[in-house]
């Protein structure tokens, strides 16, 4: 789904300044592109790089993923999908990317200021929790790596079908948000 692998945006963040980890930093941008309207690409580079810009090679990477993201958030495809390293990357490795991406997604969604897990509609309030405990996701290592394996896909599958369901079910909100903020000006 994405024209910008894993490692290529952890270079572009590592090289801009950035001590946030390629999974954090794409979570963070799909939580708060669920919770607030509008999300701007400037509002995600301001919180990932200590002078808010990148750098003209690294700004076409942060722009590719911001635009793919949304635009896979917004489809009807349902082809959304977390950024995270390749299958071919050590598992332990991607299991940590993963709790990662769940950790921004949290700091994403909660910076859309929402007051409680209870505002949330329908079962986003059981998902977000799932989410936390998700973030400490580690390989396990009495099982097997076939075990670890299916453990991972599984957890992957959940997170991406559950980031849509949160962004597909906050959409009055960022709706209602809009419109106010349309009304001040």
């Amino acid at each position: 789904m994405f024209s910008t692998d894993f490692e290529e945006f952890e270079r572009a963040l590592a090289e801009s300044g950035s001590f946030t980890s390629a999974g954090e930093a794409h979570g963070t941008l799909c939580g708060a592109l669920c919770a607030i309207a509008p999300y701007r690409i400037e509002d995600w580079l301001g919180e990932l790089l200590p002078d808010g810009a990148a750098a003209a090679p690294a700004a076409g990477i942060f722009g590719q993923v911001y635009a793919e993201t949304l635009q896979a958030l917004v489809g009807q495809a349902f082809e959304f999908e977390p950024l995270l390293p390749a299958a071919q990357a050590p598992i332990g490795g991607r299991a940590s990317a993963l709790g990662e991406w769940c950790q921004g997604f949290l700091y994403g969604l909660g910076a859309g200021r929402l007051s409680s897990l209870e505002e949330l509609p329908g079962d986003l309030a059981e998902i977000v929790r799932d989410f936390t405990e998700i973030s400490r996701a580690a390989v396990d290592e009495q099982d097997s790596l076939e075990t670890n394996e299916q453990a991972y896909a599984e957890l992957v599958e959940f997170v991406r079908a559950g980031a849509q369901l949160v962004f597909d079910e906050l959409d009055p909100l960022r709706s209602d948000a809009l419109a106010r903020l349309e009304a001040l000006h």
